[in-house]
């Protein structure tokens, strides 16, 4: 069998993004390809289905088979649940985290003018999106928050800096526009394959 299908099968077999070595530890020592082999059949796979409703897409934590969001108002209605959108004040935490990180609560209320509620930080770290990452210096030690992979994964980033540029940082619709415009972008996972991106809160 060759390297490509060997590669096709396991992504669609696993639950979540596989990343290269991943691939590689499939294979016996005695058979296992290298790096550079297994990163050339994971191209000639995203050319394959370049014209599919299914793409082959690259995240924080590997790679990984996803349907088009092109495709998502039709697949939505496979599912009974209509999961309900993300608050404002939930979207203007993360994105204040996501572009500011590390950040403490303090200072998102400051940048956001308002109070953060506890939920808001526990819903984000249950999601596990936002992680502590450390605590400032500073009397209180206060705890410093920061994104995760699984943020990257879930809003099809595949680093932070694929975030939308914003050219100054202030709290305003904009805000929860560039989040919104990321979930709307976005295609869950195979394991979540009807939901759309922004579902849950």
């Amino acid at each position: 069998m060759d390297l490509k299908s060997i590669v096709e099968a396991a992504l669609f077999a696993a639950q979540r993004p596989l990343a290269v070595a991943e691939l590689e530890a499939l294979f016996g020592e005695d058979e296992r390809p290298d790096a550079e082999e297994i990163r050339r059949a994971l191209e000639t796979l995203a050319e394959e289905y370049s014209e599919r409703p299914l793409e082959l897409r690259k995240v924080a934590s590997g790679y990984r088979f996803q349907v088009r969001a092109a495709y998502a108002p039709w697949l939505s209605r496979l599912f009974e649940e209509r999961p309900g959108r993300y608050s404002r004040a939930l979207l203007e935490t993360l994105a204040i985290i996501a572009y500011r990180q590390p950040v403490t609560r303090g200072q998102i209320e400051e940048i956001r003018g308002v109070a953060v509620s506890s939920g808001i930080i526990r819903t984000l770290t249950e999601r596990e999106w936002v992680t502590v990452v450390g605590h400032r210096d500073v009397p209180g030690r206060p705890a410093l928050f920061a994104t995760t992979p699984q943020f990257l994964d879930y809003f099809n980033l595949e680093s932070l800096a694929d975030l939308p540029a914003l050219p100054e940082f202030a709290v305003s619709p904009e805000l929860e526009d560039v989040l919104a415009a990321a979930q709307t972008d976005q295609t869950r996972p195979p394991e979540e394959p009807s939901a759309p991106a922004g579902a849950g809160v």
